[in-house]
């Protein structure tokens, strides 16, 4: 396995980078057949060795690693090097099942480190930055994942965490922050809090943030900035291939997260078949650690939905805006329909923020969608009824043109809609599977 180069890496030309993927890539092959007998065994039924990788197009002949491989060896199954080697152990819950559990070694602590400060120094952030990390700490991997990150790059961090919102904006006022790390609707419900407080979310210190955890659109972006004043970075990561920090947004360009390609190498698949598709279709992200110690992953399935674009801040490919996800695609009356993909047709009206929700239930055998979406503080006030119910139907109008389905809008109040305080919105409720048909 080599080392980085001196000079940074993002610099690197597409044929340089690509002989650095082949031979980190047959080495990461190597070191899972050789010590996780998971994967020695899923490479056998599927017929091949490491030694068949002869070009990185080879990769397509290796299986799959799904979530549930993860659950089925928890839960240190898949780690590929004694437990005296493994300095840490973060592990995601989901909603079902046993939990996913990752490990890492000090060395893999050193390059996630490594790769979540080149993608605070892409994102515009210097060691002279003070960056509030209002990621949650734990099992979680944003908290300390972002938080070695901001050491690495030489900033100063304040380890502040999720949750305790009125905190969080007296130590934004006090320590005068200029970076901020959260999820996008824990952004919002902090600028939300501020101004039901009488401050103004522009005045502050902060000029950057970095979001991510969570699937969010450009128009909730525009929706940050406007209201932040500060610049809105997409920063990806999945605990299962390491944490925040696989992929990240250029601030000159904020046009999809580059991969770090040089640790992680992605492909595309069709969902349904595996099938690898080509760069610019759309399709399931799949990934393959390249530096990996403690677990390496082969080839895993991550459900996000996306494309791969050719970079424009370096050689490195980044991901379009994710779309959702393989796993928790809603099917309504027969249209495949992503949270997204309404949230994106909400934050295009004027008068309504990025706090939504949507509700399915059934009536007979025929699916309704409710969808739950508050006006902007700053406009409540003024809006009466009628100018509910025009915002309604326009709303209503635009979600039938634009995704393809009929819904009931609801116009709510501010606060009307359960906040979370440590991370991801409570987006879909779904009730469905609680009717019970007339038939």
């Amino acid at each position: 396995m080599s080392n980085e180069k001196p000079s940074p890496p993002e610099q690197m030309s597409r044929p340089e980078l690509q002989a650095l993927q082949l031979e980190r890539m047959r080495w990461s092959l190597q070191h899972a057949w050789d010590n996780v007998p998971h994967y020695r065994h899923a490479f056998e039924a599927a017929g091949v060795r490491p030694s068949d990788l002869r070009g990185l197009a080879d990769l397509a002949r290796f299986p799959f690693t799904a979530k549930q491989d993860l659950r089925d060896n928890y839960p240190y199954g898949l780690f590929a090097v004694p437990m005296a080697k493994i300095v840490r152990v973060h592990a995601s819950s989901g909603t079902t099942g046993r939990p996913t559990v990752v490990g890492y070694t000090k060395g893999d602590i050193e390059r996630w480190a490594a790769v979540m400060a080149r993608s605070l120094r892409v994102a515009g952030a210097s060691c002279e930055d003070i960056i509030l990390n209002s990621y949650g700490y734990g099992l979680f991997t944003g908290g300390l994942g972002a938080h070695y990150g901001g050491e690495a790059l030489g900033a100063t961090v304040i380890p502040m965490g999720g949750g305790n919102t009125e905190k969080q904006i007296q130590l934004i006022q006090e320590f005068r922050p200029t970076v901020i790390m959260a999820t996008p609707s824990y952004m919002l419900t902090l600028a939300d809090t501020m101004q039901r407080m009488g401050l103004d979310p522009s005045a502050t210190t902060l000029r950057l943030g970095m979001f991510g955890a969570e699937p969010w659109t450009n128009q909730m972006r525009a929706e940050i900035e406007r209201v932040l004043g500060i610049d809105a970075i997409d920063v990806y990561g999945l605990s299962e291939v390491m944490g925040p920090g696989v992929a990240c947004e250029f601030v000159g360009h904020k046009d999809g997260p580059h991969i770090w390609e040089d640790h992680f190498y992605p492909e595309i698949i069709d969902p349904v078949t595996g099938e690898v598709l080509p760069d610019g279709e759309r399709g399931e992200l799949v990934f393959t650690s390249l530096t990996k110690e403690a677990m390496p992953v082969i080839r895993y399935r991550t459900r996000d939905l996306t494309r791969l674009l050719p970079g424009s801040g370096c050689a490195m490919r980044r991901i379009d805006k994710i779309t959702g996800r393989s796993d928790d695609m809603l099917i309504i009356r027969g249209v495949n329909v992503f949270p997204t993909q309404i949230e994106e047709v909400l934050l295009r009206h004027d008068k309504l923020c990025g706090h939504y929700q949507l509700v399915l239930t059934r009536e007979g055998h025929l699916d309704q969608l409710t969808v739950r979406a508050e006006l902007r503080p700053e406009l409540a006030d003024g809006i009466g009824q009628g100018l509910r119910r025009q915002i309604g139907e326009e709303v209503r109008h635009a979600i039938k043109s634009f995704v393809g389905i009929s819904a009931e809008i609801e116009i709510l109040d501010p606060d009307s809609i359960e906040r979370t305080q440590v991370g991801k919105a409570k987006r879909v409720i779904d009730r469905r599977n609680a009717a019970t048909s007339t038939a």
